[in-house]
């Protein structure tokens, strides 16, 4: 055991002193927050305000175009399409029977492509007014009667409840639940690869380098290979809270920093996207029933099962991993093609997760959460829906008992190919041979 944990401080500290260690650790949350932050500004910046001129000859909108920050309109007269962009219009809009326009759609004519958000707008903006305009002469009902008949049937939210073992009652949100799960489980799945990865180039380079020739007559193959696994998955776990806090205190700083004109833009320009203004209500409401559900949420369950699964999924798949950096040299193509048939397992893991999050207590989703292969995932996907009432005790426990079970299964018999492989040089080994060395 003194021999392994000599061999963790050799991973780990070799590692985490090397500079694109350092360098990565702390420019990839740099490089995220900046990359949002332009982002930002210059989706504000390039927001700009469309003049649009209408003529409405047939009075079909009745002057129920509402103007926005996105987009103002103007009826008026002595415009038409030869001399808009000469008046200071950016766009002129027809409507059906005026003039020439003899067709039965509304016609926008523009020198110059308007934005996304404009055009959305002024298409939005049409029904809107037509259908105030019919409601008026049809039904010779006031339109604002209308929106206040619908402010009122909008502002009726489904509250959702799940029912405890001791009968009281818990609010739930699907979305809230779906959106951790996705996150924690796509974490789970590219740390498994990207250092899974990495413990098999750490392998192939020592190989290389000839480097474990020499470790070998002092440490045992196990010995090595169990050391390096721990070491480098203490070197991730590092590098991944490094960028939790990193992140958090960059954001939470370049929040403050935006200057109150940019917030202001900011609010205008989800205030001018389609559907926006009808969805107010209903979004303050479903962000605050979001903030109360986070609070309800058992965080040290989905922490310690998220540290359980990250390091559980590392070591069952770092250990194959290392077995294949063993039993090649410095060719990459051998390499990939022999992590191929590891890689398959994981993609699968991510596919059965995106349908577990859709129906959670599904067949699929319980037994994928349950075999080893791919329940670092899937379970992990899954768990954010509530512990017992979505995934028993008895789920979760087996779960918990077979990955220990797979890693102690895949670490031993990754075992015997690293201590024939990492000696082995000039001879590509197939996969035939490789089983000969799990029997042996």
């Amino acid at each position: 055991m003194n021999k392994i944990w000599l061999v963790i401080q050799r991973e780990y500290l070799t590692r985490v002193r090397n500079k694109t260690f350092i360098l990565s650790t702390i420019l990839t949350p740099l490089g995220f927050v900046a990359i949002i932050a332009v982002v930002v500004l210059i989706t504000v910046k390039n927001v700009r305000q469309e003049k649009v001129a209408v003529v409405d000859e047939q009075s079909i909108l009745k002057s129920n175009l509402e103007s926005s920050k996105a987009v103002t309109y103007d009826y008026t007269t002595g415009v038409d399409t030869s001399n808009f962009v000469a008046k200071g219009y950016s766009a002129i809009l027809l409507a059906p029977n005026t003039g020439s326009n003899n067709t039965p759609n509304f016609k926008l004519i523009t020198e110059k492509s308007l934005s996304s958000i404009a055009n959305s707008r002024i298409e939005k903006d049409i029904s809107r007014a037509l259908e105030n305009n019919m409601i008026s002469q049809e039904l010779k009902v006031d339109p604002r009667r209308i929106d206040s008949i619908k402010n009122r049937a909008e502002a009726v939210a489904l509250e959702t409840n799940k029912r405890g073992e001791d009968g009281g009652m818990q609010k739930s949100n699907f979305s809230v639940a779906s959106s951790l799960g996705y996150v924690t489980a796509f974490l789970i799945y590219i740390m498994m690869i990207v250092y899974g990865t990495m413990v098999m180039r750490g392998v192939m380079e020592e190989k290389t380098n000839r480097i474990a020739e020499e470790v070998v007559s002092s440490v045992k193959p196990f010995q090595l290979m169990l050391g390096k696994i721990f070491g480098i998955g203490a070197v991730g776990l590092t590098q991944f809270l490094i960028w939790i806090v990193l992140i958090g205190v960059l954001s939470a700083v370049a929040t403050s920093l935006i200057p109150a004109d940019v917030a202001q833009q900011m609010q205008d320009a989800q205030s001018s996207m389609p559907g926006q203004s009808a969805q107010t209500s209903e979004s303050i409401k479903t962000l605050a029933n979001a903030q109360l559900m986070l609070s309800n949420i058992n965080w040290p369950l989905i922490i310690g099962a998220f540290l359980f699964y990250f390091f559980g999924g590392y070591l069952f798949y770092a250990a194959l991993f290392a077995a294949v950096g063993s039993a090649v040299n410095e060719d990459a193509n051998d390499a990939q093609s022999l992590t191929f048939p590891i890689m398959l397992p994981i993609i699968l893991a991510i596919i059965i997760m995106i349908n577990s999050i859709n129906d959670p207590s599904s067949s699929l989703a319980t037994w994928a959460s349950i075999i080893p292969f791919t329940s670092p995932v899937v379970m992990m996907s899954r768990i954010p829906f509530g512990v017992p009432d979505t995934v028993p005790y008895w789920e979760l426990a087996l779960s918990v008992i077979l990955l220990v079970a797979g890693f102690l299964a895949t670490t031993w018999l990754s075992a015997k190919v690293y201590r024939t492989g990492i000696l082995l040089y000039g001879k590509k080994p197939t996969w035939k041979e490789m089983m000969k060395w799990m029997v042996r």
